[in-house]
């Protein structure tokens, strides 16, 4: 693959745009281990065409390369670690790093982020930080997994803030564990014919490039279907508008099973 493929993928995204008037939600997004910020892209400009602030956060020394303000560029530290529960320590950071970006950015932009309505997804590891997160740090009040193993369990006594798992059509005993464990609103939806990268852009790029992960879907349409129904949960969630594509299957998205996993369904 060409050294610059990504490089010159366009975008809908400016930079130095002034922002509306008025506190917004913020909406922070956490990748995939190795995985940059910018494979949220599509549902980033979703959710901010929808009046929402949104952060995307590149974890430092776990992704290939982070560069920061001043030039100075870090390289996957963690890649080379040999340690024992690898997956429980990353959560645990990685909720640290999203609670000093909270810490900097209501700080510093205090007038454009209502902080009573913040919210959080991930993919992958990141998905798998989201629930950690929001036990240690009470001001993330909704959260979205998509496709992120458990690597750390929710608690016995649980967690009780709005929480929505979306995954692919597969089985993953830690998040059968966790359902259970949620004790306010959640939701489970399984999409057939999705593989693990389809929940980020990288299966549309890579398409896009003629390389094939296994995936049983367009790049396009995965795209669509992450941006629909994580954009209707936090609208749901930070808006307090009613989202019927949250209560029942949809017929204008019959890949996405809609799941209760005490009856042992999906439909």
């Amino acid at each position: 693959m060409p050294p610059d493929s990504f490089s010159k993928t366009r975008t809908n995204a400016y930079t130095d745009v002034r922002p509306t008037g008025g506190r917004h939600p913020l909406v922070v997004l956490s990748p995939g281990y190795t995985w940059y910020r910018s494979s949220f892209g599509a549902l980033a400009e979703e959710l901010a065409s929808r009046g929402y602030v949104v952060a995307g956060i590149d974890h430092t020394y776990e992704n290939f390369a982070t560069t920061f303000p001043d030039g100075r560029v870090t390289t996957c530290a963690t890649c080379d670690l040999q340690v024992e529960d690898f997956g429980r320590l990353a959560v645990e950071s990685r909720a640290r790093d999203v609670s000093f970006v909270l810490d900097e950015l209501i700080g510093r932009r205090g007038t454009l982020i209502d902080p009573a309505r913040i919210a959080m997804a991930g993919m992958s590891l990141g998905g798998a930080s989201v629930g950690e997160t929001m036990l240690t740090d009470p001001r993330v009040r909704a959260g979205a997994n998509l496709d992120g193993t458990m690597f750390k369990p929710l608690p016995e006594s649980g967690l009780s803030r709005p929480f929505l798992f979306f995954t692919q059509d597969a089985d993953d005993a830690t998040l059968n564990r966790d359902w259970q464990r949620l004790t306010g609103w959640k939701r489970w939806f399984k999409v057939t014919g999705a593989v693990h990268p389809s929940f980020a852009d990288y299966d549309l790029l890579t398409q896009q490039m003629g390389l094939d992960f296994g995936s049983e879907l367009a790049g396009t349409r995965s795209v669509e279907i992450v941006r629909a129904y994580v954009a209707a949960f936090f609208d749901r969630h930070l808006r307090s508008r009613p989202q019927p594509l949250l209560e029942r299957p949809s017929t204008q998205y019959p890949e996405v099973r809609f799941c209760t996993p005490e009856q042992k369904n999906c439909h």
